[in-house]
């Protein structure tokens, strides 16, 4: 749906979001254009910090490392591909988002203002998140990685001349770099981590400890004045910020401000896990890359409080239990993916692991030891993260078995969007099905590609039309008023369930309601027979009477860039371990009029009909898309109207 007008947007966020964040909202803007934000937090220089000001004293016991002879035994071979990505990062390149490797630019474009003046989200026609990511220090968790693997002093020398670049070209509060705070307390955690690991470098000298600990305050500083926004939004951004705090009262415990930050951290970051996760563990952002996020901020705070004889209260590991319960259920146990549900920038914060971006396991695996007290994975490299954040020894939590839309084959397996949301959609993709067949994902969820880039790459990807769903009369199942705001939430509920004989789904029904303003309720039925072989009937029934309305309809599916076959309303592509074939039935009566379309990379390759600039795309991280096919039968008809999809592996 199109966004309604200004005041029809107020007026809706108003009514569907509740006073509470958009009050919040309200004060933080205010703050922000009335210049007081400016006032609190003036740009300045850094100032030259005397080696013996016990405020800036660095702990070098914040986190409890590791062995050596623990930690390369767990690595193993993959050791020698961790020292050969430090040593790309050494010679200036960096791989951000999991992506290919770049340059690595720590300088931000000159002159620079005062970071009030960034109020948009592009800085000289970029992407602001593409300034961001490598200020983030993501990196530098990687060097710390190589050195303790090797002791060598290359890899702290690194750290060290990277991060003076850094701080002398990112004078506190001026920048980019310093107009989230979320952005500056990822760095925060990134660099207090770095510090952990190179403290025994003869590279570390007391000056530098001094000047690291005097840069850590100034972040510590920016976090607090923009706390509104945080909890106005309500999601990672107050996860992330007050994990910052608590690390920076952790780093710096002579500094008179520690223990209030301490307090400050401890008490919004259990918060926000009481108010962020749902009990059946969805994270309240509704994205696999997001939940990732949360449970790595989380592994971070409880090894934080292990070292200062602290654990995290009772609702809050329950909520962490079911939450890793959660993506578990969702992983694709021959290639450690997930789904690319939701909203995907790219986050990692503390990426201590070889594994690739999209591979998972290292979460779950940490994850599971610390929040549900076992390991749910085989031991494999995978445990490396949960050797650096202490994750052994996790009580055993006790939750309760929550209702799982994920249907099993044999070899196969399929996610079926069902949501009820709660607060604010990522992605308006109910019924999205995401369907995976020996470690290959064949339905793919778009992803996201671009939040802040020029039309049509501004978040467009998060619309129902580019999701594996019906949309209904061109339009999608929620009204989009702003880059990152759905309004007119769309519910879904499963109405039907069966399972085998192991308790395992082998058939799911749901419906939504998004299209009820329409007069039209959306029902899919997925099950799949032994052999493999997947049914997925879409029905589009009236939201209350039968009438004579005529309504179009569109099924789409996103199949992997693969050679394909079509033949009308089947299409066949060669993957990797043989030929895929999926056949969309429409009615029999519209079959002769049905419209399809094979699109690739914004263009056409089959059928009739204008196609979007984003049809055709999948975009594995942030910043980065690939060609995808996209398969689509348009109808028009009455309602009831039904569409049947059928998919088939090889034997």
């Amino acid at each position: 749906m199109d966004a309604p007008n200004r005041l029809g947007v107020t007026l809706k966020a108003l009514r569907q979001l509740g006073p509470r964040p958009l009050f919040l909202y309200a004060y933080h803007t205010l703050a922000l254009r009335s210049g007081l934000l400016r006032l609190r937090l003036p740009p300045r220089e850094w100032a030259t910090v005397s080696s013996r000001d016990q405020r800036y004293r660095l702990r070098q016991d914040a986190l409890a490392l590791p062995e050596r002879s623990r930690l390369a035994a767990t690595v193993g071979e993959m050791a020698q591909a961790a020292l050969a990505e430090a040593d790309e990062i050494v010679a200036g390149q960096v791989r951000l988002f999991g992506g290919s490797a770049q340059q690595l630019e720590l300088v931000p474009p000159q002159p620079l203002e005062h970071w009030t003046a960034y109020r948009h989200n592009q800085v000289e026609g970029r992407d602001i998140k593409l300034l961001w990511e490598p200020a983030r220090f993501g990196w530098a968790t990687k060097l710390a990685r190589a050195y303790a693997l090797s002791s060598d002093e290359r890899y702290a020398q690194a750290f060290w001349d990277y991060t003076e670049t850094f701080l002398d070209a990112n004078p506190p509060n001026q920048g980019p770099n310093w107009a989230s705070a979320q952005e500056v307390a990822l760095r925060l955690i990134s660099l207090l981590f770095a510090y952990q690991v190179f403290s025994a470098s003869r590279t570390s000298t007391v000056q530098r400890r001094a000047t690291l600990g005097a840069a850590l305050e100034a972040h510590a500083l920016r976090i607090p004045p923009t706390l509104a926004y945080a909890r106005a939004q309500n999601n990672n951004h107050l996860l992330i910020e007050a994990a910052g705090l608590y690390a920076a009262g952790n780093a710096l415990p002579e500094h008179p401000r520690a223990a209030h930050w301490r307090r400050l951290g401890w008490r919004w970051f259990n918060r926000a896990l009481g108010s962020q996760i749902a009990p059946d563990g969805t994270y309240v952002q509704h994205s696999s890359n997001y939940h990732r996020l949360l449970l790595s901020a989380a592994l971070w705070v409880a090894a934080l409080a292990k070292g200062q004889g602290q654990k995290l209260p009772g609702r809050s590991r329950r909520c962490l239990a079911a939450a890793s319960n959660w993506l578990l259920a969702l992983l694709d146990a021959d290639s450690g993916r997930v789904p690319n549900l939701g909203a995907n920038d790219g986050a990692y914060l503390l990426p201590l692991t070889i594994a690739p971006f999209h591979d998972y396991r290292p979460i779950i695996q940490a994850a599971g030891q610390t929040f549900l007290g076992e390991r749910p994975l085989p031991p494999g490299p995978w445990d490396e993260l949960g050797l650096w954040l202490n994750s052994e020894g996790g009580e055993v939590v006790q939750i309760e078995a929550a209702e799982r839309t994920v249907i099993a084959g044999v070899h196969s397996w399929a996610y079926l969007r069902a949501a009820h949301f709660e607060d604010r959609p990522s992605h308006a993709d109910q019924l999205h099905l995401d369907l995976w067949w020996r470690g290959l994902n064949i339905a793919l969820d778009a992803g996201t590609y671009l939040y802040n880039g020029d039309p049509p790459w501004d978040n467009r990807l998060a619309g129902s039309q580019v999701h594996n769903t019906v949309t209904m009369n061109g339009e999608g199942q929620m009204t989009r008023a702003g880059r990152f705001l759905w309004l007119d939430w769309a519910q879904a509920r499963v109405v039907e369930r069966r399972e085998d004989g192991e308790g395992k789904a082998v058939s799911l029904a749901a419906e939504h309601d998004g299209y009820r303003r329409l007069g039209v309720v959306h029902r899919r039925a997925v099950e799949v027979n032994d052999d493999d072989q997947w049914t997925v009937t879409d029905t589009l029934l009236p939201a209350k009477v039968a009438s004579d309305k005529v309504y179009t309809a569109r099924l789409h599916w996103l199949l992997p860039d693969w050679p394909w076959e079509l033949d009308d309303s089947t299409l066949r592509v060669n993957s990797p371990h043989g030929w895929v074939e999926l056949a969309i039935s429409p009615p029999d009566e519209m079959e002769r009029d049905a419209q399809i379309q094979l699109a690739r990379a914004g263009e056409l390759l089959m059928g009739k009909g204008a196609i979007s600039p984003t049809c055709g795309w999948y975009s594995p991280t942030y910043n980065h898309k690939i060609p995808a096919l996209s398969f689509s039968v348009e109808v028009a008809g009455r309602t009831p109207l039904t569409l049947v999809s059928r998919w088939r592996f090889p034997g």
